[in-house]
């Protein structure tokens, strides 16, 4: 998901700029106005509260806006993307923004704002006024809004500073080279955006196949906690022994552990477009953990694959696969097998729960081929890739 806020004094061509922007993104577009508007027009309750303030010359206040924004917001979850415009005006504002989109696991991508001279943008309006006919567009009225919009907003682009989102860019020149910068800016953000995808399903159903595949494909990360704890065996590391002791008992792996693991690899490899999660999360505690960390790098989970093999198939390719070199030690006895099955069906659930109330959650039938698996994989995870670009 895409959210801008676009930023600009009287003038500096932002509603020019924004429909640009709508058509090209495929954006949902918030203006807090026009819902105001559209509610005293359609005399709803809150319209009818709005329209009574602001007959007696009152704000409208910061509760009946965030109530109208969060109805939009919800109401547009599976948008592309926001932008906003005439929101937030205040500090206080800023910060409601910022829980509004955390709602809809979501967050803001940058803060643009169209750097114009105070002499253009003079020029701009008193031109403007002589075409509309605005009589109201005179010199003094003029500075007086640019005043007005300095002491409004200054207290929120130094909020968006301190978080690295402002990028002021020229609003000089023709629409179109204003328009390319902007596009240039966005385009930038995008890149820079992380893209994560869970893949969950029964052991022996094929998520580290085809996770590998789709990651060495699309430049992503694949990470799987598994591999991690079995290089670790491999290694014959204090972590390696405590945890081959753990797969001997049938026991799980505290999330203490497999935190630090996660963690670690993950500082390691942050140039990629993002991660493949194979293994992690297991459970709803996990799905916390792992949310929390995504969100300290200012990204979230972007989608969760469901590889849905029936459990016959699955513990036909265990059983096969622990004839082999490739067994794993988790896969040597028929026990071992049937305890992660048994594990997997029992705290799966409330994970698949989660992430259908977020609309994150796709099925993928993972019987067949791994090629024609991995093709069914690669339309659908290209797809949604495809939506925040």
């Amino acid at each position: 998901m895409l959210n801008i806020i676009l930023f600009g004094p009287p003038g500096s061509g932002k509603g020019t700029q924004s429909k640009m922007l709508l058509k090209k993104y495929n954006l949902e577009y918030i203006s807090t106005g026009d819902i105001l508007r559209c509610h005293i027009v359609n005399k709803t309750p809150q319209g009818i509260e709005a329209k009574a303030l602001i007959d007696k010359g009152q704000l409208v206040p910061d509760e009946l806006v965030v109530e109208l924004l969060e109805a939009k917001l919800t109401q547009n979850k599976d948008a592309n993307g926001f932008l906003f415009d005439g929101f937030p005006r205040t500090l206080v504002q800023a910060y409601i923004l910022e829980g509004l989109l955390l709602k809809i696991n979501s967050s803001l991508n940058a803060v643009i704002a169209l750097d114009v001279p105070k002499q253009e943008l003079t020029r701009r309006l008193l031109n403007r006024a002589k075409i509309e006919g605005r009589s109201d567009d005179n010199e003094i009225v003029i500075q007086e809004r640019f005043r007005e919009y300095e002491n409004k907003t200054m207290a929120v682009i130094d909020f968006y500073k301190t978080r690295d989102m402002f990028i002021p860019i020229d609003g000089t020149g023709s629409t179109d080279q204003i328009f390319e910068r902007v596009e240039n800016v966005i385009d930038g953000v995008v890149k820079k955006s992380s893209y994560n995808v869970v893949l969950i399903g029964r052991p022996g159903s094929g998520k580290g196949t085809q996770g590998e595949i789709f990651a060495k494909k699309h430049n992503f990360h694949y990470l799987s906690t598994g591999e991690l704890l079995l290089s670790e065996i491999n290694k014959g590391s204090e972590i390696g022994k405590n945890v081959k002791s753990l797969y001997a008992n049938g026991i799980s792996v505290p999330d203490e552990l497999i935190i630090r693991l996660v963690e670690e690899e993950m500082a390691k490899y942050n140039e990629h477009r993002g991660y493949i999660f194979k293994g992690f999360p297991r459970t709803l505690i996990q799905t916390y953990i792992l949310e929390g960390m995504l969100r300290r790098m200012n990204n979230s989970i972007s989608l969760v694959v469901y590889l849905d093999v029936p459990m016959l198939n699955c513990f036909k390719r265990l059983s096969r696969r622990a004839q082999t070199s490739d067994a794993r030690p988790y896969d040597l006895t028929t026990d071992l097998i049937i305890g992660r099955m048994e594990e997997f069906e029992n705290k799966i659930n409330p994970v698949i729960k989660y992430f259908k109330s977020q609309n994150k959650l796709v099925r993928v039938s993972g019987v067949g081929s791994p090629e024609k698996v991995a093709e069914e994989l690669d339309q659908i995870l290209v797809k949604s890739l495809k939506k925040i670009i």
